[in-house]
């Protein structure tokens, strides 16, 4: 065999064992959405109480963002190939587990499991990226990574909802099965970045493990129930005591250990900062996205699961066609410029759905969804590359789980933000339209979807109770979707800014980022 012909064939197993672990990354996010479109078929099969029914996303959203960060010492314990491996296989079987589960808690525990090991395999594909491929062929990669990730949020209610109407819930967590047999043994031949290092398992550190754990699963109960309760309360004062204490005590460990488990000192670098700054925004945007559009959809137009997927797609398409575009423009122009781009473009697609009526669907949330598809791979693919670029050995696997992490929180409190909002500010624009209808105001008729011509700026004559009682559904209506509209503003205006402090990033070599 030639050298050339060695080559092509190192590039092949790379490219194979590569696609492979974006194969397993897919389905593990993908997990999350699908599963919350079948949650009331879940709650009538396992007959869980509806106050507990969350807890099937939320246990295994907490898994996940505690084994995110873990993942850098995990790589050195086990090689990138053992680590990605063994991930992938607990996840598979906890999918069977959770398809198997006859009983509310069963379905928790093996939804940790599947936490848990989908949290590993997210950082690990990412350090594959750079690990695989030598400098000057690390875009594509990144630009694939980027393309799975981020259509994963997006193809999962419709996946979700073609599976909710075709088979029954089992079938949600069957789906794996078939990825994950194709997976494990192409990543066990194929990957060969690194050795298990054995040697660092009495040195790892337990104490702070066991705080990074209890801190950020705080964080996740606190984010998922403060909106709930008004933000007060002791189901929100003791995870945020613990959320500060254990919190406070990982990142105390973390900053004085000589080997920690999460390498906080990677925060001292200004473009490394600065590139999870922006992680943490495109988290918030993302999955806030995510998990607002079918919310409108749902509650405002009443689309069914499969519906509601089939009008999302257009962002996964949007995404797709993006891509290679994204991976060709990375390396001619500045990474600062691509994010301001990117962020711009993301900002007018939030603020576009800032002005949606009651009227609302396909045609006018397309392009919307266009411009947020499009400004996605532009927001991922410089800040991923300057968070990853020149890190060697142990440092990038740190440096993926940092970055991933900060995504995933921002994500986490992106749709606290929304249920924040969606829970305090509709009884307060109830409010606002009785008073101006009440007041004969002709805009407020409009936006309720009232006939305009009866209201002429004097106040109306009491009406009867019949009368009431359908103005007022029209009402919640209104104020439910002024109140998504809020939502999208908040978020629009956050990627704006982020789209500002572009310039702030500090300018790196594009060589550095090949």
């Amino acid at each position: 065999m030639t050298i050339l012909d060695r080559h092509v064939s190192s590039a092949v197993s790379a490219w194979a064992g590569f696609l492979a672990m974006c194969l397993g990354m897919f389905m593990a996010i993908l997990d999350i959405q699908i599963v919350a479109s079948s949650l009331p078929e879940i709650q009538a099969a396992l007959d869980i109480p509806l106050d507990r029914l969350s807890w099937v996303q939320t246990a295994y959203l907490i898994a996940e963002v505690v084994a995110i960060p873990l993942t850098a010492r995990m790589t050195r314990l086990l090689s990138l190939r053992g680590l990605f491996v063994s991930a992938v296989t607990g996840f598979t079987l906890a999918s069977i587990g959770c398809a198997l589960s006859h009983r509310f808690e069963t379905l928790i525990l093996f939804r940790i499991i599947q936490g848990f090991c989908g949290g590993i395999v997210i950082p690990a594909v990412f350090t594959a990226g750079f690990l695989l491929f030598p400098e000057g062929r690390r875009i594509l990669p990144t630009a694939v990574a980027g393309v799975f990730a981020m259509l994963a949020p997006t193809l999962g209610p419709v996946v979700g909802g073609y599976i909710t109407e075709t088979y029954s819930w089992h079938w949600l967590f069957l789906i794996n099965l078939g990825p994950g047999i194709l997976v494990v043994p192409i990543a066990a031949w194929l990957i060969r970045a690194s050795r298990p290092d054995w040697r660092l398992l009495p040195h790892l550190d337990y104490v702070g493990v066991g705080l990074m754990a209890l801190g950020l699963g705080s964080l996740e109960i606190l984010l998922k129930e403060g909106p709930k309760h008004a933000w007060s309360g002791s189901i929100v004062f003791l995870p945020l005591a613990s959320c500060l204490i254990a919190g406070g005590g990982a990142i105390r460990r973390c900053l004085h250990r000589a080997d920690p488990i999460v390498e906080l000192r990677l925060l001292g670098d200004r473009a490394f900062a600065m590139s999870c700054i922006y992680s943490f925004v495109l988290g918030m945007g993302l999955y806030g996205s995510v998990y607002l559009l079918p919310l409108f959809l749902g509650l405002v137009r009443e689309h069914t699961p499969l519906e509601i997927g089939e009008i999302m797609i257009v962002c996964g398409v949007a995404q797709l066609v993006m891509a290679p575009l994204a991976a060709a423009a990375e390396r001619r122009v500045d990474a600062r410029l691509l994010t301001a781009v990117g962020y711009a473009l993301f900002a007018a697609g939030l603020l576009s759905n800032a002005f949606a009526t009651y009227e609302t669907d396909f045609a006018g949330l397309f392009w919307p969804q266009v411009l947020r598809g499009v400004g996605t791979m532009l927001c991922l693919l410089p800040t991923t590359a300057i968070a990853l670029a020149g890190h060697p050995g142990d440092m990038l696997a740190n440096a993926s789980a940092l970055f991933n992490l900060m995504r995933n929180l921002g994500g986490a409190i992106g749709i606290s933000l929304v249920d924040t909002i969606l829970e305090r500010r509709p009884p307060v624009h109830v409010a606002e339209l009785v008073a101006r209808l009440q007041a004969g105001d002709p805009d407020a008729a409009r936006i309720v979807g009232l006939p305009v011509d009866k209201f002429h700026g004097v106040a109306m004559a009491p009406v009867d109770e019949a009368t009431k009682e359908a103005v007022a559904t029209l009402v919640e209506r209104a104020a439910l979707v002024v109140s998504f509209n809020e939502a999208w503003l908040v978020f629009g205006i956050l990627f704006a800014l982020a789209m500002l402090a572009a310039p702030l990033i500090p300018r790196i070599d594009p060589r550095r980022l090949s």
